[in-house]
């Protein structure tokens, strides 16, 4: 592992290419679209079982793609093939519905597929992102072309090779690779029949302009600020692990994690010395090591962006507790790598920017609260929407809290668990549309209404 070098070099798809592969790709949907659900269930199994049984090797190109610990890319490309199974297990059920009308006429809905729809995926989660995507499109009877961040584009090869050897009709999932015009290109085009895109929200703000133009339907999984809610009669011990988990994994590099930490006032000092101890116990280097558990962040530019808000955080009064500081491994491989400390902020206020803005680094921002009211208040006092967490033993205000959050996925006792069988996506402009679940099924398909008359027409004219 060598962070900050050249690992590859790829060309970047420009309008000729895109038209290819959205061609190809519309080619091979006419054949994937007339085949049973049942027969695109055993293509996606077969895909599902490659994916388990080369576990360890996507792992590995995941963590030199990205960055992660191995630890983590394992998880991912766990999560990944589940997903796939998943779908595969609801390809063969998706049905409409007979709806009987009065002299024995009837009507009948089917739910039928896009056409070509396009992913476009973020540099945080690779593969996993690309088969949250691809799972339920390709279940649903669609074709797809995905085009991943230009900071990780090696993983996503992997997966379309897989799902030829899977079986899928030739073109079925197509890569392209590229920035901002390749993604334009696929926006553009007029054989595009849906875009899904991950990332931040300026960027799906261009999407969803430009998929206006074409009257396309978007799913769009944007940024998040997202609140996680420490009560003083949760399990101490548990919160801890609840808070280093919605901070710190991949890096901090995670949308929907809850970084605005707010601690009910009894126990803020506890909290906060349990908090510091364990973040400083993390073992940050070579995300090949299997003890590592924080890897390098993603390139130079974001790594200086993360160090310039910690920078900012003091100005504006906030308290570096640990961390926050660039890290270089004894390892002199190493010492171009990307790394820091994982940062706790406290002294933290609500209009402060490292509370207001997404870091998307490992920076945990600490807030005081003293009652229910006035921290279901501020948590919701965001432009985003994404996520949010309740710890406590109270189960009713569990509950009561999370049902106040204005969060399209909220954790109880918990953080940052995405099983793929649950819906994941955000309120305000942390986007909408919904991956996972049976949800994704609507966001991939379209209902047709056919009404059957059984006696004769009576005509008003």
């Amino acid at each position: 592992m060598c962070p900050g070098r050249v690992i590859c070099k790829l060309l970047c798809s420009g309008e000729k290419e895109v038209d290819l592969a959205v061609q190809s790709a519309k080619d091979a949907f006419k054949v994937w679209s007339q085949m049973s659900g049942m027969e695109r269930s055993r293509v996606l199994l077969e895909a599902a079982r490659i994916i388990r049984e080369q576990r360890e090797e996507i792992a590995t190109l995941e963590t030199i793609n990205n960055g992660k610990s191995i630890f983590e890319a394992r998880v991912d490309i766990d999560i990944s093939w589940q997903c796939l199974e998943y779908y595969a297990g609801l390809a063969g059920s998706l049905a409409g519905e007979h709806i009987q009308l009065p002299g024995g006429s009837f009507g009948y809905t089917r739910r039928e597929p896009l056409g070509v729809c396009v992913g476009i995926g973020a540099w945080n989660y690779p593969f996993q992102i690309a088969c949250w995507k691809s799972a339920p499109a390709l279940a649903c009877g669609n074709a797809m072309v995905f085009k991943p961040s230009p900071f990780t584009p090696v993983s996503v090869v992997r997966l379309a090779e897989i799902f030829t050897e899977a079986g899928v009709p030739k073109g079925l999932f197509n890569v392209v690779q590229g920035g901002v015009a390749t993604g334009q290109f696929l926006c553009h085009h007029p054989d595009v029949a849906k875009i899904s895109f991950t990332g931040s929200v300026p960027t799906g703000i261009k999407i969803m302009e430009m998929a206006a133009k074409g009257i396309k339907p978007v799913t769009l999984e944007l940024g998040g600020k997202s609140p996680l809610i420490i009560f003083s009669d949760c399990a101490l011990e548990n919160a801890v692990n609840g808070a280093l988990m919605a901070n710190f994994l991949s890096q901090g590099e995670v949308c929907c994690n809850g970084t605005r930490v707010f601690v009910e006032r009894k126990i803020l000092d506890a909290f906060t010395k349990e908090v510091v101890k364990r973040t400083q116990k993390i073992k940050v280097g070579d995300p090949l090591l299997e003890d590592t558990r924080m890897g390098a962040l993603i390139n130079r530019p974001h790594l200086d962006r993360v160090q310039g808000f910690i920078k900012q955080a003091k100005e504006q009064g906030a308290q570096v507790l640990c961390g926050g500081d660039l890290y270089v491994p004894d390892d002199p491989k190493l010492k171009n790598g990307y790394y820091m400390r994982p940062c706790v902020l406290g002294n933290c206020k609500d209009d402060m920017t490292c509370v207001k803005e997404e870091i998307f680094g490992p920076v945990m921002s600490i807030l005081p609260f003293d009652t229910e009211e006035e921290v279901v208040e501020r948590a919701n006092n965001t432009k985003f929407g994404l996520a949010g967490g309740v710890f406590t033993r109270d189960i009713q205000k569990a509950h009561r809290v999370v049902a106040a959050l204005k969060a399209g996925m909220c954790f109880i006792n918990n953080y940052n668990m995405s099983p793929v069988e649950l819906p994941f996506g955000g309120y305000k402009a942390s986007g909408f549309g919904r991956e996972n679940g049976r949800a994704a099924i609507e966001y991939y398909s379209q209902l047709k209404t056919v009404c059957v008359e059984m006696g004769d027409v009576e005509s008003v004219f």
